[in-house]
């Protein structure tokens, strides 16, 4: 066992995104997880049922006590929720600047259910970008970080350039939300840009695409990968996982975080 992801995201009780996502890709690739629950969800492969949000207080001791103890070598946000909930996630991200954090900003989810409460997406951009190592935006929520609306290569390109002068020293602008037989994710740092270029899989098996990928590349960086290599082998990750996904639910379904074990 090999690197320290503490995750400070959601839970979701069909095991597809969130937390649960989250623990099992941390440790299908070898690492150990610790969560600090921003929320309980409500929600299966159909959507988004009910959102019920856990007090700022309690987020904060839970983070507090596992890096007291355990200690991690990346921190990856996922669902935060609420502004209470953001501000103490900030208090804690900054009294821990030696750790790199993995912001993936989850806004809405892959049933289209909002997962974020008013005012969480501008704080998001003014007080958590710039204290991140990898940010991994997908396209909608790159246009409403960045306020460029993303209509093909050029635009793409400028709301990753801009999300970058917010102060992430790195960007993974992820590509799933486009159209085409190909998949781009476009990694963007302050003196590279790198395309990765999958196939589109045909397949309704996405929920917590997002959250697994974000979970991968945080778990490749702390066991001491550098950001693009981490990149490509979070995209390798996911890729297999939607490929060989279960099947389950009659919505957006799992993917098979255990893929690389059988």
């Amino acid at each position: 066992m090999k690197g320290r992801v503490l995750i400070i995201a959601g839970s979701d009780p069909s095991g597809g995104a969130g937390i649960q996502a989250d623990i099992k890709t941390v440790t299908a690739l070898g690492g150990y997880a610790m969560t600090a629950v921003t929320a309980v969800t409500v929600q299966n492969t159909r959507g988004v049922f009910g959102v019920h949000q856990i007090p700022a207080d309690i987020i904060a001791d839970q983070i507090r006590v596992a890096l007291a103890d355990i200690g991690a070598d990346v921190i990856k946000v996922g669902m935060i929720g609420d502004l209470a909930a953001a501000e103490v996630i900030e208090a804690a991200l900054k009294r821990n600047l030696d750790i790199p954090v993995v912001l993936d900003p989850v806004l809405v989810a892959t049933s289209g259910d909002r997962l974020a409460k008013d005012g969480v997406a501008l704080f998001v951009k003014d007080q958590l970008i710039p204290i991140s190592t990898v940010l991994t935006p997908n396209l909608p929520e790159a246009e409403t970080l960045s306020g460029v609306t993303i209509t093909d290569g050029v635009s793409r390109d400028a709301a990753a350039r801009g999300l970058l002068r917010q102060g992430a020293k790195a960007v993974l602008l992820k590509g799933g939300h486009a159209q085409g037989k190909i998949v781009e994710d476009l990694l963007f740092t302050e003196n590279d840009r790198e395309i990765f270029s999958s196939p589109r899989l045909k397949t309704t098996s996405t929920h917590g695409t997002g959250c697994t990928l974000a979970s991968a590349v945080a778990i490749s960086l702390a066991q001491g990968l550098g950001v693009k290599a981490s990149v490509r082998a979070g995209i390798a990750y996911t890729q297999g996982a939607i490929r060989t996904a279960p099947g389950f639910g009659v919505g957006y379904g799992p993917l098979n975080h255990c893929h690389r074990l059988t």
